[in-house]
């Protein structure tokens, strides 16, 4: 089968790769339809992961059952499905709890918790931008779908980012009338406005400075902030009286830039601590990591150098982490059906898989109108 391999930073290639196979009594085999370019596998791309060459990416996936093992028993050839990027065993302490991200049994990579499909250090699967994909603990994993090709594009965004803005907002604390500012307008810092305005935010932010992001943060009624065009914070404070907002998400992660350019791993954290209001509560679902090839020595990157002592004086609160996908994709999915959500908005490209070497390049390079891309790997 055709798959998408990481071949060095910025240098990805579709080449033949090993059939996706049942190994166990609990796997299924997806046949993929869609499988999306993920914002967090730049951080691969770039070569800012130890993400290991030959990896196949993606963990943004859905698509139909082709097989199943011997013991699976709520899944079956033929049915359509959405595949949280989290892989869950089900049944350790961690996945009890609701915390399927960290699962305790499906990563055998020492000191995480926690398994995804793709992804560095998030164990041995293989990713789905390929034509088939391995699904372990097949029952518990996989999502329904109604059957047939409706809401193709809104579906295939519940497998990370809309359950991880979603995430984003509820780690914050947030409680309907809430004033939210997001700091990241990319894919999943849409999906936190988005998720936001669905939950009855009195009003949302999204900080960046792309065009295109804040064109379509403004398209579904949140408040565009453009950094580069001044002090975001002031922006803020001036537009809430100086009041501030009671709620913040973090959606950039490690590899934030001033307006500048230059990298500054605290710069969002620093800006949400200003503008959040005493009390108030910050969602992290951007990603840093313990360990960045990109600076020396790589482990300096696990100590982020922000503000905690305004944030401590504030008494404001911080919830951080990969989302626990299954904890909301079943509600998600019945918002889509019901026409409450629409998180297709963000789509600006769908193309087959052969075309994603260059879908990297141009969405790593923020080309002007590349804000989501869609893999299509059976046309």
């Amino acid at each position: 089968m055709k798959g998408l391999v990481y071949e060095g930073p910025k240098q990805v290639a579709v080449k033949e790769v090993p059939d996706a196979k049942v190994q166990g009594p609990l796997d299924a085999v997806i046949r993929l339809t869609t499988t999306n370019i993920c914002g967090s596998d730049l951080h691969m791309y770039e070569g800012r992961t130890a993400v290991e060459e030959g990896k196949v990416l993606g963990h943004e996936n859905m698509g139909i059952v082709e097989e199943v093992g011997p013991g699976v028993q709520q899944v079956k050839p033929g049915d359509r499905v959405s595949v949280p990027f989290n892989i869950a065993c089900g049944t350790c302490r961690n996945c009890q709890t609701g915390w399927w991200s960290f699962c305790t049994r499906v990563n055998p990579t020492e000191g995480m918790d926690g398994a995804a499909y793709g992804y560095a250090n998030m164990g041995p699967y293989d990713g789905g931008q390929a034509e088939f994909l391995r699904v372990p603990f097949a029952d518990v994993n996989l999502l329904h779908l109604p059957q047939g090709t409706e809401h193709e594009n809104d579906f295939t965004m519940l497998s990370d980012i809309f359950p991880t803005g979603w995430h984003g907002v509820e780690l914050s604390g947030f409680v309907p009338g809430d004033r939210v500012a997001v700091f990241g307008g990319g894919p999943v810092g849409l999906m936190a406005a988005h998720s936001a305005i669905i939950r009855g935010a009195s009003e949302v932010f999204v900080v960046d400075q792309v065009p295109d992001r804040l064109r379509l943060a403004e398209s579904i009624g949140a408040v565009g902030i453009d950094f580069s065009a001044g002090d975001p914070d002031e922006q803020i404070l001036e537009r809430t009286g100086g009041l501030g907002c009671d709620r913040g998400v973090e959606a950039v992660g490690f590899q934030a830039h001033d307006a500048a350019g230059e990298e500054h791993p605290a710069l969002t954290l620093d800006h949400l601590v200003n503008v959040v209001r005493t009390t108030g509560g910050i969602g992290v679902v951007g990603v840093y990591v313990p360990q960045d090839p990109g600076v020396d020595p790589p482990e300096r990157a696990d100590r982020v150098d922000w503000q905690y002592g305004t944030f401590f004086t504030k008494g404001q609160s911080m919830g951080t982490g990969q989302a626990p996908v299954k904890r909301y994709n079943r509600q998600l999915r019945d918002l889509i059906i019901k026409g409450r959500a629409r998180p297709s908005f963000i789509v600006s490209h769908e193309v087959p898989l052969d075309e994603a070497p260059d879908a990297y390049d141009k969405f790593d390079r923020r080309v002007e109108g590349y804000t989501k891309v869609l893999l299509k790997p059976h046309g």
